[in-house]
């Protein structure tokens, strides 16, 4: 038969008289404490948090679509067109090609890049070689811009590759594509302004046509970037001739 041993446990905490005693001759340790969970403290629900438009703006494309059978929404009308126009928003957003650097390409990529590139794209080409240090002055303008205006289609390619026996002397130049035509030369570190800035080059680059694109969008995008455009060459030249005059400054003072 087989041998079965059973263990009675009391209920936790439970004491004895005689371990009471034992305990007030200090011939056994203090009782430990009865375990006691700790309170409950619901956590904030998503749904009952408060929704405006803060709320709406943290939202991605893919949340603000789910929330379309929301019933609180349906009795805001307020909150409910929000959440359309911020949806709206990050749709078109979406739609605008994103570039930010400029993109180094050879002369096999040249017609997939420039030639064929999207129709709503502008294209700025910098013909360039290694060791010239005025390329390196334009390149490092075209970098700012390229960061400013991500809507817009900056490369750049060694000046042989793109055009055999292109003269070193016309270094560096851009070319402005659009729609597969040049819509724009600019031959050499002079043809962008007498002190190349990012702000001279910007400027240079949207005499004509509305070449670069900051992706934000609206109903008047291009005067909107023009006018910045403008803003940052004259901030750019206030600031040349402040620096100028506390350079004079400084040196009349010794």
């Amino acid at each position: 038969m087989a041998d079965y041993h059973f263990v009675y446990k009391d209920v936790e905490g439970t004491s004895t008289q005689w371990d009471d005693i034992q305990r007030k001759l200090g011939n056994l340790p203090a009782k430990a404490p009865a375990f006691k969970p700790p309170s409950y403290t619901p956590a904030e629900d998503e749904a009952s948090a408060p929704k405006d438009q803060a709320w709406f703006d943290e939202k991605t494309e893919e949340e603000l679509e789910d929330l379309e059978d929301d019933k609180d929404l349906d009795d805001d009308r307020f909150l409910e067109e929000y959440r359309k126009k911020r949806l709206t928003e990050l749709r078109e957003a979406a739609k605008v090609r994103r570039y930010g650097t400029v993109t180094p390409i050879s002369g096999s990529d040249f017609v997939r890049e420039v030639t064929q590139a999207s129709a709503e794209d502008w294209v700025v080409v910098c013909l360039y070689k290694d060791g010239f240090a005025e390329c390196g002055v334009l390149l490092g303008c075209l970098d700012e811009l390229a960061s400013r205006y991500p809507a817009t289609k900056f490369v750049k390619i060694i000046s042989t590759d793109c055009i055999p026996n292109y003269p070193d002397c016309n270094l560096p130049t851009l070319l402005v594509y659009h729609i597969g035509a040049v819509k724009g030369t600019h031959v050499g570190l002079k043809s962008v302004g007498r002190r190349c800035t990012p702000e001279s080059v910007a400027l240079v680059l949207c005499q004509s046509e509305p070449v670069l694109n900051d992706g934000k969008g609206g109903d008047d995008d291009s005067s909107r970037v023009m006018a910045g455009v403008r803003r940052q060459f004259i901030e750019r030249v206030v600031k040349d001739h402040e620096d100028k005059d506390n350079d004079d400054d400084g040196y009349n003072s010794d």
